[in-house]
């Protein structure tokens, strides 16, 4: 096992990991933190197979924008430190089991197709990837670009919206 194939694993195994702390913690703030140390894997994920642009956009993107504006709102709502309800067991056999499937079908599909490596270097540039971004034609993310930007207006709203929210009455 090479040092590289290690340094994956190292990687993949954070990722994962936090990922899964993410989703199974029952405080609301934590889980947010859990994700902002996930997504900063995936962003070494990225440096290791030196996509440095791309690694640095998803640290401005996601971990400056999105998981600030998450954590952000928590605090809006005064329930950041509130301890979320325990989960239905009918649920958390229906999340064990959509698990089970993807990793099944993922296999299958890994099966399937060989997914060998080519040999050829990994060739992205940023001018590369700028025309990607800007371009319209086949291999163009012009539209799912402005799509994403709609999301984030979207959940800008949504957190003016939530502060808005009066207090509720204080009985006396």
């Amino acid at each position: 096992m090479t040092a590289s194939q290690i340094i994956f694993y190292i990687l993949s195994a954070f990722i994962l990991g936090t990922a899964v702390l993410s989703v199974t913690t029952r405080k609301i703030f934590r889980s947010a933190i859990w994700l902002l140390f996930s997504l900063i894997g995936v962003a070494g994920l990225y440096f290791w197979m030196e996509v440095e642009f791309i690694a640095a956009v998803q640290i401005v993107v996601y971990v400056g924008g999105i998981v600030v504006l998450i954590i952000f709102s928590l605090f809006l709502t005064q329930q950041s430190g509130e301890v979320m309800a325990k989960a239905p067991v009918v649920r958390k056999i229906a999340a064990a089991l959509a698990v089970i499937f993807g990793f099944a079908l993922t296999y299958m599909l890994v099966q399937q197709n060989g997914f060998e490596a080519t040999g050829k270097p990994f060739d992205w540039s940023v001018e590369k990837i700028g025309n990607s971004m800007l371009g319209t034609a086949d291999n163009g993310y012009s539209l799912p670009f402005e799509v994403v930007s709609m999301l984030l207006l979207a959940a800008m709203i949504g957190c003016i919206v939530i502060a808005m929210k009066a207090k509720p009455e204080e009985q006396q």
